[in-house]
């Protein structure tokens, strides 16, 4: 089973949900479970684990094409195919360049090209690296290359390495409805989106829901920091019909433990209660 765990804002308290479904799953439940942060920007959940091996760590190259002035007849074949407007081409000053923030490495310019004039280079998008817990689970990471805007390739790739002999992967997804989000979301076969009781929290769940429904993706909703703010987004809920995951209690002194990155160390019955039972309502939506 591959659950991506969504918001439709930042600040929700995502990764929280996907640090703890990881690891209760593991605890108590008889699955193989994988953590893969797709926050390629800024991933952080490897902040929450102590007992952190580092297996593996891999590069990822962008494969940027390259036009030789010299060969090329400028007859514009390679800017008539680049669906992503990417090439630039001057030929009263002899000028090609492809710009590689919106390069999308797909080849088409260099089938264009009848002069052979086009060439590929590999440029670094990021890097891909696997830990290990103590108890023998796996945790991946995707972390950008400063200056790179290819979040969505690096997502790609990222899912491709993830390891088939898990029963259940989990996905951090990056906040927000944009493109590395799709990416994220495509192919799993549950999300759980979290959100909080505030009128930016219920505005972005909104539009989150949309994005999943028009993906059509069996999906749940965490409220987190539940307590605060109003009604609304409950109300929400229950008038589209949303299944209601669970609601986690805000609570100051388990924020301060998160901001030191020690969530795990001290979660009580409580909490591991309320995980426990959503995790149970997610199994048992398959």
């Amino acid at each position: 089973m591959q659950i991506t765990i969504a918001s439709g804002k930042g600040g929700t308290g995502k990764t929280t949900v996907s640090v703890n479904l990881f690891h209760y799953i593991g605890q108590h439940f008889e699955a193989n479970v994988q953590l893969i942060d797709c926050d390629v920007e800024e991933p952080n959940t490897v902040l929450f684990f102590q007992d952190l091996t580092k297996t593996r760590t891999k590069k990822v190259f962008q494969y940027v094409p390259e036009i030789n002035t010299k060969i090329c007849t400028f007859c514009r074949k390679c800017s008539d195919w680049c669906s992503f407007n990417a090439i630039t081409l001057v030929a009263s000053h002899n000028f090609a360049l492809i710009n590689k923030d919106l390069c999308h490495s797909c080849g088409a310019c260099i089938v264009a090209c009848t002069q052979k004039a086009i060439t590929e280079h590999p440029h670094l998008a990021g890097k891909i690296t696997s830990y290990k817990t103590e108890s023998g689970q796996f945790i991946v990471e995707g972390r950008l290359q400063v200056g790179s805007s290819m979040q969505t390739m690096l997502i790609k790739k990222l899912k491709q390495d993830v390891s088939n002999n898990n029963s259940c992967i989990l996905f951090d997804a990056p906040p927000g409805t944009s493109c590395p989000v799709i990416q994220t979301l495509t192919g799993t076969n549950y999300v759980v989106l979290v959100t909080e009781p505030t009128p930016f929290g219920l505005h972005d769940l909104k539009t989150a829901v949309e994005v999943v429904k028009q993906l059509k993706i069996p999906f749940g909703v965490i409220v987190n920091k539940s307590g605060l703010g109003s009604q609304d987004v409950y109300q929400f809920l229950k008038t589209e019909k949303i299944n209601l995951l669970g609601k986690i209690p805000f609570s100051k002194a388990y924020a301060r433990e998160y901001s030191e990155g020690k969530i795990l160390s001290v979660t009580n019955q409580k909490t591991e209660k309320i995980y426990l039972d959503i995790i149970r309502k997610i199994f048992e939506s398959q």
